[in-house]
């Protein structure tokens, strides 16, 4: 797979609730840290602000627009920034399928959408790389994702054989229909591994990474297969990536390890093996260097 099919992969989305929201006159609502959910709705009627965490500007949505928060921050929406904020959780129950939450009286704004979870031993690591907020103006592509959405909750509304795996789908392809959009809009000097990916030399680099996470790669290789050479190689993709080339190697080789050691029941020795590393006291040190624990104890933990 491409990177990015295999980064959302192993996000595997579950949980999944879709609702709307219904708002009327001046309101703010405070959202707290989603971390571990991904939302993403489409206005219906109205408009309102949207101001997500660590962006500088907040966002103005109208009637048409979807937005997907894939990052899990803690965001806020308002009929005006002005307006003082409530927290979201005296407003919203626990969730309802296919509900309805009316606030003000409703009648300006509202809201449909859908949620889902993902893995939490992942979610630390893998959302950050993505971007806080994807922002769906254009007119092809909001019709795109809006069938999506609604779509995931008719799924979810009517409970059909079958409706999980194709709500586990759709989410894949929500994500993917707007990451896809993002990459495109935002193409140039911006910082992070989204962006690695839209850079036609380090999405080189990428790709071969992932396509043989084994394959002892060193700077010298990566570099030529980024056309580039190795200083300035190493230099934008830390720009961009955050992390230094085999840094991330090792990093993805043990995101792949996590995620056998939880669900596949193979000896430590067996994937330690499969993902390049001649021992398993090798392979350990650096699952605890970047994973915070032994491969034993991780598997014990069963997370994923």
């Amino acid at each position: 797979m491409d990177p990015l099919s295999d980064v959302l992969s192993l996000l595997k989305p579950r949980s999944y609730v879709s609702s709307g929201f219904d708002a009327g006159g001046q309101w703010a609502i405070q959202f707290a840290d989603q971390q571990g959910w991904i939302k993403c709705y489409a206005v219906i009627a109205g408009g309102c602000w949207l101001a997500v965490e660590g962006v500088d500007n907040a966002v103005r949505l109208q009637k048409g627009d979807c937005f997907v928060l894939p990052a899990g921050r803690p965001f806020r929406l308002a009929s005006d920034l002005a307006v003082p904020s409530v927290d979201s959780r005296t407003i919203f129950p626990p969730a309802r399928e296919g509900g309805v939450v009316t606030f003000n009286g409703g009648g300006d704004l509202y809201l449909a959408g859908s949620r889902f979870a993902v893995s939490a031993s992942h979610a630390g690591m893998l959302m950050p790389m993505l971007p806080p907020i994807v922002h769906v103006r254009s007119e092809s592509e909001q019709a795109a994702l809006r069938w999506s959405v609604e779509r995931m909750m008719q799924e979810l509304r009517e409970r059909a054989p079958g409706s999980s795996l194709v709500a586990q789908h759709l989410a894949h392809m929500m994500l993917v229909q707007a990451l896809r959009l993002y990459m495109a809009e935002h193409a140039g000097g911006e910082v992070g591994w989204l962006y690695a990916l839209a850079d036609k030399h380090l999405s080189a680099a990428l790709n071969a990474v992932h396509a043989d996470p084994a394959y002892r790669w060193t700077l010298k290789e990566l570099a030529e297969r980024a056309c580039l050479s190795r200083s300035v190689f190493a230099l934008r993709f830390k720009e961009k990536v955050g992390a230094a080339p085999l840094e991330y190697v090792t990093r993805w080789r043990m995101l792949l390890a996590s995620e056998r050691l939880a669900s596949s029941g193979e000896p430590i020795s067996s994937i330690a093996l499969s993902l390049g590393y001649e021992s398993e006291s090798a392979f350990s040190t650096a699952f605890r260097r970047v994973m915070g624990c032994s491969p034993r104890q991780f598997a014990r933990s069963g997370q994923v």
